[in-house]
């Protein structure tokens, strides 16, 4: 059995997708690489076959009909054989060196008979045209390289959350939490995190610089312009955060609200982007987004009403809605992201 299993989703990526690829393969035999062309129109099924074929028992080509960011993921998931799995997006890339000793790391974890839930580390911005690149460090709030559970983790600052460019997770914890990724959406990167995250019991942070998340191409998802256009996307992927976690019902109160507090980011960017939007249409899909939290899962809309953030979203006035977009830019100086 492999040490790591990576799924890397394409989709018409014969631009990028080598370097990402080539970062990867320095991993060597203890890894095995998915590459799951998502119904390209381009040449990365070509490039796929061609890094199979070039790495036998490294590279593996998975060739599905385009069902989108979720589905390319669950194709990697379902064909994965490693016991640790790992999501890279084929225009972001890795370090070497940090690679190198996560893998010590697990197959320490392996050769151990330790089975640890979640493996974190850093993930860096990189952001075209940033002179400083932000790097994502949890060093405050996750002790290093310790395997811990809940009772030990720290306190997290505003805006710094464990996303998918930082998970490495058990392979069969995913599968057992029931994660499915729905078909044709965008973001579902956060249910990927969201939802398996409250099954894990134990946890080990790297403190290295290891993923490299790619901003900057026009047609990128997490362009504002792009993300606004695909609101309803953006608005599904908070509904199936609230419906597929009750987090009410978790015992543990720090995974509780690490859990909460990821929500409500979510449910602030969703209605943010509403909000800059400035069209009728968006800012009543707002309103029906914060009926539908009350309706379903009364505790978590309360919460979320009573922050600062929630009452900024919900003030219908011309003067509340700036104020709530000046804190959204701030934050995004602040944190980088967008």
């Amino acid at each position: 059995m492999k040490l790591l299993s990576i799924a890397v989703p394409c989709f018409n990526s014969q631009n990028y997708m080598r370097h990402c690829v080539d970062t990867l393969l320095t991993g060597g035999d203890e890894v095995e690489i998915l590459i799951v062309n998502d119904g390209s129109k381009d040449d990365t099924a070509a490039i796929a076959d061609e890094y199979e074929r070039l790495y036998p028992g490294i590279v593996r080509a998975v060739h599905q009909e385009n069902g989108g960011h979720g589905a390319a993921v669950m194709a990697g998931l379902k064909n994965a054989q490693g016991r640790y799995f790992k999501v890279v997006d084929s225009d972001d890339w890795v370090d070497e060196e940090a690679y190198a000793k996560i893998l010590c790391a697990l197959r320490n974890f392996v050769h151990g008979g330790q089975e640890v839930d979640l493996v974190v580390s850093n993930f860096v911005y990189d952001k075209v045209g940033a002179r400083h690149k932000k790097v994502m460090s949890y060093a405050n709030a996750l002790p290093e390289e310790q395997v811990i559970g809940w009772d030990q983790v720290g306190r997290f600052h505003k805006g710094q959350y464990i996303l998918m460019h930082s998970v490495i997770y058990r392979t069969q914890l995913l599968i057992d939490s029931g994660l499915d990724l729905p078909r044709h959406t965008f973001y579902v990167d956060n249910l990927f995190v969201y939802v398996p995250m409250q099954c894990v019991k134990s946890i080990y942070y790297i403190n290295v610089d290891f993923y490299h998340y790619f901003i900057g191409r026009d047609d990128q998802s997490v362009n504002e312009s792009v993300m606004i256009k695909r609101i309803d996307q953006q608005i599904k992927v908070n509904k199936l955060m609230l419906k597929q976690v009750r987090l009410q019902g978790i015992k543990n109160t720090r995974l509780r609200q690490y859990l909460y507090n990821y929500l409500e980011i979510i449910t602030v960017v969703s209605s943010i982007l509403m909000i800059r939007s400035g069209t009728a249409e968006n800012l009543a899909k707002k309103q029906e987004l914060w009926d539908y939290i009350k309706a379903n899962d009364p505790w978590a809309y309360y919460r979320l009403r009573r922050g600062i953030m929630g009452q900024a979203m919900n003030w219908n006035s011309p003067v509340g809605r700036a104020f709530a977009v000046t804190a959204y830019k701030i934050s995004q100086k602040i944190f980088g992201f967008n």
